[in-house]
């Protein structure tokens, strides 16, 4: 350093901040941010789950063929029952649908089971005089966009669940034979495809004798 040049001052000394005023003003975000979440949670809760309601009406109606009415059923100890039982908060569900005449026209399942990316939740309409399938939607679904999640978006494959015969059998669309069993599985998507059958006949297998009991005894 040249005598000539200026003295350079010494680098100004930061305040050194106490670790309470931190832990408060972390605490304080943190605590905004919680209420700000809960808050806007609480109110959008209340047009999410109407919403839902909506979207499961107009399915009930379009598996079932859009009947003229349909009630709720619950699950209760391996029979179908119209009223929830007292005490239970939560039951399985199941959608009844009649014709004009008052006549079951089919009874609509609302099931889930794991897919190949997240848990598929689907909506079918089932007859239990035929043994068909009267119609399937899907309700939720996170498969891989543009393969599995056509298990949605393909008409036709959703379509020929109507008036396929149960139990449902999975095949390749080269291999099928025509036999009213049969689904033709979507290329490049046979794990999810699989999925919606799967439920689907899983479902029957377990509540069939319940619907089949149901439907006798109103028939009557």
């Amino acid at each position: 350093m040249t005598p000539d040049a200026p003295a350079v001052p010494p680098p100004a000394m930061v305040p050194e901040v106490a670790a309470w005023r931190l832990f408060v003003t972390l605490g304080t975000t943190g605590a905004v941010a919680g209420l700000l979440i809960v808050a806007a949670w609480t109110l959008t809760q209340p047009t999410i789950q109407r919403n839902k309601a909506e979207r499961l009406r107009l399915a009930v109606g379009q598996v079932l063929r859009a009947p003229a009415r349909f009630d709720t059923l619950y699950v209760v100890d391996g029979a179908l029952v119209a009223e929830r039982p007292a005490g239970r908060t939560a039951a399985e569900q199941v959608y009844i649908g009649y014709g004009a005449d008052g006549h079951v026209t089919g009874f609509a399942i609302d099931a889930a089971e794991p897919g190949f990316a997240d848990v598929v939740r689907l909506i079918f309409g089932y007859d239990a005089t035929s043994h068909q399938v009267l119609g399937l939607a899907v309700l939720e679904s996170k498969e891989t966009p543009g393969l599995g999640d056509k298990i949605e978006r393909d008409t036709a494959f959703v379509g020929q669940f109507a008036g396929a015969a149960t139990p449902l059998r999975g095949v390749k669309p080269d291999r099928a034979t025509g036999d009213a069993h049969e689904i033709d599985m979507i290329t490049g998507a046979t794990i999810s495809s699989r999925a919606v059958i799967r439920i689907v006949n899983n479902s029957l297998a377990r509540l069939e004798p319940a619907i089949a009991a149901y439907a006798a005894e109103a028939h009557r």
